[in-house]
Formats: C-alpha cells, sequence, structure tokens
C-alpha cells in the first residue's frame, strides 16, 4: 500500500497531516526517512516508524495460486468462476487480486494479495520480472526454434517481441514439449509467439514468476500463504 495511505489508516492523521509529517521527515521505512506519500509499503515486513514510534497494522496477505484451466485471473466474472473464487472465505480480505493474469485456458502460478500497488510494480518493465511456462504444442519444435525465440518474434502486425529462451524438451512430428522463459506479459504473447513459428499451444503451464516457484505438491486450485522467506523476495518491489 501507498505510505501516505498507510499512516492515515493507522490513525495518524489526515491526509494534510501526514503530508506535514513527511516533508518534517518524521517517517522513517527500514530505518531511511520516507520519500513520499506514495512510497510503496507493508508494515508488516518493513519497520515504518513516526517520530520514533512503530506504526502497528495488519500486514497486506500475499498468496501463492495453482490457477487450474476453466477459472479467469479477474476479481468478478458473471459467467465464470474466478481466482478469488478459489480463496477460503477465512482467508479473504478486502482488496484482494491477482498479480497479472493468465488466459482462462491456463494452468499455473498466480500470486494473490490486496497490497493494491504492489503488482503494478512488479509488472512494471523497469523490474524485468521474468515468467517461466512449461508449453506443449501440436508439432516439431527444430533446433532452429531456440534461435527463433532468442532473437525476438515479429508479429504479422509488425510488433516485435522481447528475446526469450526456449529450452527444448522433447519434439517429435506431431507434438513436442518445451519450456518458455519471458519478461513482457503481453496479452496471448506466449501462444501468439509459437503460432509465428508454426505450431500451436495445446497446453500451457506457467511454473515460476520472478522468484517464486509453483512446487508440484501444489495441486490444481490450491493456495497456500507466502512463506517468510518468499515474503522477503516482495521487499524489492515496495520502493
Amino acid at each position: 500500500m501507498r505510505l501516505d495511505k498507510c499512516l492515515e489508516k493507522a490513525g495518524l492523521g489526515s491526509r494534510n497531516q501526514v503530508k506535514k509529517l513527511l516533508k518534517a521527515q518524521q517517517v522513517t521505512v527500514d530505518g531511511r526517512l520516507a520519500r513520499a506519500g506514495n512510497q510503496i509499503v507493508d508494515p508488516g515486513l518493513q519497520v515504518i516508524e513516526v517520530r520514533g514510534k512503530r506504526v502497528e497494522l495488519e500486514s497486506p496477505v500475499y498468496y501463492l495460486l495453482n490457477k487450474p484451466a476453466g477459472v479467469v485471473s479477474a476479481v468478478s466474472d458473471a459467467q465464470h468462476q474466478t481466482v478469488i473464487d478459489l480463496i477460503a472465505e477465512k482467508d479473504r480480505r478486502s482488496g484482494l487480486y491477482p498479480i497479472g493474469r493468465l488466459d482462462r485456458d491456463t494452468e499455473g502460478l498466480l500470486l494473490i494479495t490486496n497490497n493494491g500497488p504492489l503488482g503494478f510494480r512488479m509488472l512494471h518493465p523497469q523490474y524485468h520480472v521474468d515468467k517461466v511456462y512449461y508449453v506443449e504444442v501440436n508439432g516439431m519444435l527444430a533446433l532452429d526454434a531456440v534461435a527463433f525465440f532468442r532473437e525476438g518474434v515479429r508479429f504479422l502486425d509488425g510488433r516485435v517481441c522481447q528475446p526469450a529462451r526456449l529450452e527444448i524438451l522433447s519434439a517429435e512430428r506431431t507434438a513436442s514439449r518445451a519450456r518458455l522463459q519471458i519478461a513482457e506479459g503481453k496479452f496471448h504473447q506466449v501462444k501468439k509467439r509459437f503460432l509465428a513459428y508454426g505450431v500451436k499451444v495445446t497446453y500451457l503451464k506457467r511454473i515460476s514468476f520472478a522468484a517464486f516457484v509453483l512446487e508440484e505438491e501444489l495441486s490444481a486450485g490450491s493456495y497456500r500463504t507466502l512463506t517468510n522467506q518468499e515474503k522477503e523476495i516482495l521487499k524489492q518491489y515496495l520502493d
């Protein structure tokens, strides 16, 4: 959440009063003077102090979800089950939303949180968040596919995707399996890259996002709270 919103929520004054606290350099985050009210913070992961006294406020929640096919990456949907519907009532919090999205027929790792601005930060190009997908296609991935993806794919409309790392796991005339690592997150990008090569994606699953990895033990439709070690990873996006 934004620092100024955090301080307001903690009862430390109105927006104008919070601005005055920041301007007077009365606020620190992890021992450093706060720079601005729009600084993204987490009172559970960071030590936020005003005049040397720690701000006590409920920390946002963070879940790692294994999204099943058929579920949409949305907060609400009139026709389909959403990823938020998969969260048990006891774990629901106001403002829960998925960081990024996966197509309805795509499975795999998705982060869910109620820390509003965090997702925007993690998806911003400056952070270069890598995403790894397990992919199955309906044709042969020859050795030239590695170079094809590494050089960046140009679509028919002239758009060019950034280079991607392709690892071919198996290749046959009618079916191939691979891992694809990308940093961009454009709509249907993975499927479009393979179509540009000449094959169609028949199965797609995201297995990692940034430093977060989907373990095999987490079944489709299940989720878990991030570990303390994983929460430490988030600090680099709280800037």
